[in-house]
């Protein structure tokens, strides 16, 4: 056997072999990685139609959007995306209950409710006191409403170029509480007081238009392909790239398919909100922990937050709505994890709020909170929308009868359990 000499010592070429093989398989291991990462597929969490609805007419307009999202729904379908639902939003539903009485208006939204139910479609019917010094009671009135339905969702706007509306704060914690009585305390999951936000998200509850509708928009839920990117990440630097990339790979795709929808149906594409929203196991708490290396709400949380935003603003598509970072508690069950482990606080998501997303989603709150301690809550997320000037809410879910260090019970699909906090508002 003919033998190789290396520094003195004898070398086979069987060993030779060996090592060029483990090279090999060292590289390949981290291409597939690195091809994983880019390979990675989001779900798709909602295709939005936006109607100026009429209610002489609705049930037309309906079944017209609901053609576009259908059709939209069958394109992205065959190409691999798993569509999870589809919805319609509204302009601001005072512009179309004019002239009805309490009664009349909750009628008329129990039949399109109803409309909801049979044809499954979410529904968001826009803001309670869109303009500054809209009457709070419009906000007693969408209370009404989301009490006595069970798709409808709809918010109360807190705060606007002018700045926090402290009125409309006030009006939006007033619902809350009135939601708070709903079976199992869920009513708040279809309402959220919003502070900046844009029409045209796709996203509810907090999805409205304003103009002359006939639009739609999607929304992605892609917390898998944030954690895919994040693993084995060795540096902040890759991750965000990796993140960069692989959300470019499906974005351009579905906005590819979007615009042929759109030059197909008339329905004008408004783009893509590339929040990496999670649901249940499809961690982001996860995927944030595989790049910290620590628990949600410890040191490198924030750093994590903006280096996610920062990615979903690199990727060039036509974005809409919010397009940062999502943490909604009780959808995650990481999250939920860290909320009941004391790990994550009110403090530490605005904190977070401040390089990304959404604000406070789906926080877990003690039964008995006063309308005023909510109203300090919502004011502090106002207040950083309006010093950001960024898109922000509070979807906040004080449970009836339960006190900190109690399980909720939510029994809602999209929902995980947690233990309630105690509360540091006086």
């Amino acid at each position: 056997m003919r033998l190789f000499r290396f520094r003195g010592s004898r070398f086979s070429i069987y060993n030779l072999l060996a090592l060029i093989f483990l090279l090999v398989m060292l590289t390949s291991g981290a291409q597939a990685q690195q091809n994983a990462a880019a390979q990675e597929k989001p779900k798709i969490r909602a295709i939005t139609a936006f109607i100026n609805l009429d209610r002489a007419q609705y049930q037309q307009q309906v079944a017209d959007a609901l053609k576009l999202l259908r059709r939209a729904q069958t394109t992205l379908e065959s190409r691999g995306y798993t569509v999870q639902t589809i919805r319609i939003a509204t302009q601001p539903f005072p512009e179309y209950t004019q002239g009805l009485s309490t009664q009349q208006t909750v009628a008329f939204f129990k039949e399109y409710d109803a409309l909801a139910q049979r044809e499954k479609f979410a529904a968001s019917i826009g803001p309670a006191m869109l303009n500054a010094g809209d009457s709070g009671s419009q906000a007693d009135l969408l209370a009404e409403i989301l009490i006595n339905t069970k798709q409808l969702n709809g918010t109360v706007v807190v705060a606007g170029e002018e700045g926090v509306r402290w009125g409309a704060v006030g009006a939006a914690a007033r619902v809350m509480k009135k939601l708070e009585e709903t079976e199992h305390s869920q009513g708040n999951f279809r309402f959220a007081a919003i502070a900046m936000v844009q029409p045209l998200t796709p996203f509810f509850p907090a999805a409205y238009h304003s103009g002359f509708g006939h639009q739609f928009a999607i929304a992605l839920e892609s917390a898998n392909v944030v954690a895919a990117a994040f693993k084995g990440a060795p540096d902040l630097a890759t991750a965000r790239q990796r993140l960069t990339d692989s959300l470019a790979s499906s974005a351009f795709d579905i906005e590819r398919h979007a615009g042929r929808v759109d030059s197909e149906t008339g329905w004008a594409y408004m783009g893509i909100d590339l929040s990496p929203a999670p649901s249940g196991d499809v961690s982001i708490g996860a995927a944030i922990e595989n790049l910290t290396t620590q628990p949600v709400g410890m040191s490198g949380t924030l750093t994590a937050a903006a280096t996610i935003t920062a990615a979903v603003k690199d990727v060039k598509v036509k974005q809409t709505g919010y397009s940062g970072l999502m943490l909604p508690v009780l959808e995650d069950t990481r999250l939920a994890q860290r909320w009941s482990e004391g790990h994550l606080s009110i403090d530490a998501l605005l904190s977070y709020s401040s390089v990304c997303g959404t604000g406070l989603d789906t926080i877990p709150l003690p039964g008995d909170i006063t309308a005023d301690q909510l109203s300090l809550i919502i004011g502090d997320m106002a207040s950083l929308a309006v010093k950001w000037h960024k898109p922000l809410s509070a979807r906040l879910l004080p449970v009836l009868g339960k006190g900190w260090g109690e399980m909720t019970e939510f029994n809602d699909p999209f929902l995980v359990n947690a233990k309630l906090q105690p509360m540091d508002i006086k």
